[in-house]
């Protein structure tokens, strides 16, 4: 009985790591469109824009913090946001939001919050966090406001003045 038990559980892992192993045949693919593509922006896509990202939002003049807006930022950050994401730069599902503003531009947040499929599908940043984390962000249909309003909490939590 005890051999029989060890058996399937050997059986299983072994199914198991099978069932995990990559299939190249993903990479061959990827490289060969890179290239194809054009790989002047590094993403196989020579009009997507790693620094904005992909959206309506091409460019944002932030000022002095907005004390009111990042409150509603926290808010909908609280309902939306917290259960997959720390105020620090841990890992929790998704990445930690420690110097998100610092790395990021404001545009390319807010594409992100906002048009989160599609920088998912085109961001190779994005795809190598996907990697790690393994859960695909989900889209949380904000509006602009929303977003603006998370943005901003971002940045106080960053420690914007």
């Amino acid at each position: 009985m005890k051999k029989l038990f060890i058996l399937t559980i050997m059986v299983a892992f072994i199914g198991f790591i099978a069932s995990c192993g990559g299939n190249n045949n993903s990479e061959e693919k990827t490289e060969t469109t890179s290239t194809e593509e054009g790989a002047e922006s590094g993403t196989g896509n020579p009009s997507y824009d790693p620094n904005r990202g992909e959206g309506k939002f091409t460019s944002m003049e932030l000022g002095a913090l907005d004390a009111s807006k990042a409150e509603l930022g926290n808010q909908v950050s609280q309902v939306k946001c917290s259960s997959c994401h720390k105020l620090t730069d841990e890992r929790l599902v998704g990445p930690g939001w420690a110097g998100v503003t610092e790395r990021r531009k404001p545009e390319w947040i807010m594409n992100f919050i906002t048009n989160t499929d599609v920088m998912i599908d085109k961001d190779p940043e994005v795809q190598a966090q996907l990697e790690l984390c393994l859960v695909r962000m989900p889209n949380q249909n904000l509006s602009d406001d929303d977003a603006r309003n998370i943005l901003e909490f971002m940045r106080k939590n960053d420690g914007a003045k």
